[in-house]
């Protein structure tokens, strides 16, 4: 994961409550991508925490708590991926997804051979 962070807070609509939101820019290590178990881990990871997380590609936004959504950023092997929390819990939250894709979601390149 690279270590380039944005940080910013903005007012969130609902009684200008103060909604933090941090980014982080992550790299798709594992050698098949984000196919559906990575997908699948990150999606359960995003449902535990209040903060609201999209993962972008290019243009492309992608709900974290939604494995569908992910599938379709088509994420190989080397792309490049932002991780955006937005939430009381944004941080850990985003810290917790990074883990993920620095342990190149618990896979082996020899678990993808087979």
């Amino acid at each position: 994961m690279t270590a380039k962070s944005n940080e910013s807070i903005h007012d969130a609509a609902s009684g200008g409550l103060q909604m933090e939101t941090v980014s982080r820019e992550v790299i798709v290590i594992n050698a098949a991508g984000l196919h559906a178990r990575p997908a699948d881990l990150l999606a359960r990871e995003a449902r535990k925490w209040q903060s609201r997380i999209e993962l972008v590609n290019d243009a492309q936004r992608a709900d974290g708590k939604s494995i569908l959504e992910l599938l379709t950023l088509a994420a190989e092997s080397g792309t490049r991926l932002v991780v955006e929390a937005t939430g009381p819990d944004a941080r850990e939250a985003l810290d917790a997804i990074g883990s993920l894709f620095e342990t190149r979601f618990n896979e082996r390149d020899s678990d993808q051979k087979s």
